[in-house]
């Protein structure tokens, strides 16, 4: 535990008070953030895609499902994977619960992977997860999303990349070798996990974005990636919340396992 200086109630009391104020404030700027993302102009998606998905080929605005929004987690999961990335597999923990109560709110959320649908589907069933996973397989989805690197697509991405991911630091990887010589633990680590290499595993990137349908026209509202999905991931909330933090030291989620590993290792 770390070195903490001991109070007495009213200490505690009058600096959890000052903390609070800083919190409201803290969520008042959420608020604010959230309503300027829902102001984000949209832009017409004009190109036809097909996922692969377990009830056969659907197109982007068959996945909406009958409702008006979708919400795409990219998951890592690539060609010569596995398995699926353990971060994106922590990251899915703690949102397959919640599908239903998006349902009511006229939502969808759906994964999108570019592993063949036989490979996600199997992971899902060994995860013990419910959420519809589609296979962007032989579809450029994945690249104009901004979530795959290859030799297969000659075009720029159709989302221009507002910030680093990890699509990002494979092209880094081969202009500078220092890059790779200091990549983070967890890279690595995942990388085994996965059952590929580092170049393998940088070759995908995780993200989200949002959709919304209106007629026969879909529009791309929304994309964040690297630690703009962390919101997703519930147990940091927490860990933030309790004395040792995320205590991850210099090395952030090297700790982590697929929740049918911990035991095991």
């Amino acid at each position: 535990m770390p070195q903490q200086r001991i109070a007495t109630s009213e200490e505690w009391a009058a600096a959890r008070a000052e903390l609070l104020g800083r919190e409201k404030e803290l969520t008042r700027m959420g608020d604010e953030l959230a309503r300027q993302r829902r102001e984000l102009p949209w832009v017409p998606v004009e190109k036809e895609y097909t996922l692969q998905t377990a009830d056969g080929p659907r197109s982007l605005a068959e996945q909406f499902d009958g409702r008006s929004q979708l919400f795409v987690y990219h998951f890592m999961f690539g060609l010569d994977y596995d398995a699926g990335c353990p971060a994106c597999s922590l990251t899915a923990d703690s949102f397959n619960g919640v599908l239903p109560h998006l349902k009511a709110r006229d939502v969808t959320m759906i994964c999108v992977s570019r592993a063949p649908l036989q490979k996600l589907l199997a992971y899902r069933e060994r995860m013990g997860w419910s959420f519809n996973w589609a296979s962007s397989y032989e579809s450029d989805f994945n690249f104009d999303f901004g979530v795959s690197a290859g030799e297969e697509v000659a075009h720029e991405p159709a989302v221009p990349l507002l910030e680093a991911n990890e699509v990002g630091a494979l092209r880094l990887l081969g202009e500078q070798p220092a890059v790779r010589e200091n990549l983070p633990l967890a890279a690595t680590q995942n990388a085994t996990a996965s059952g590929t290499d580092i170049d393998g595993y940088f070759s995908e990137g995780h993200g989200v974005s949002t959709f919304a349908r209106e007629g026969d026209t879909v529009y791309h509202c929304y994309s964040t990636y690297a630690r703009g999905t962390e919101f997703l991931m519930g147990n940091y909330a927490i860990l933030d919340r309790v004395p040792k933090g995320r205590d991850e030291g210099d090395q952030p989620m090297s700790w982590l396992r697929r929740h049918d590993e911990y035991e095991r290792d």
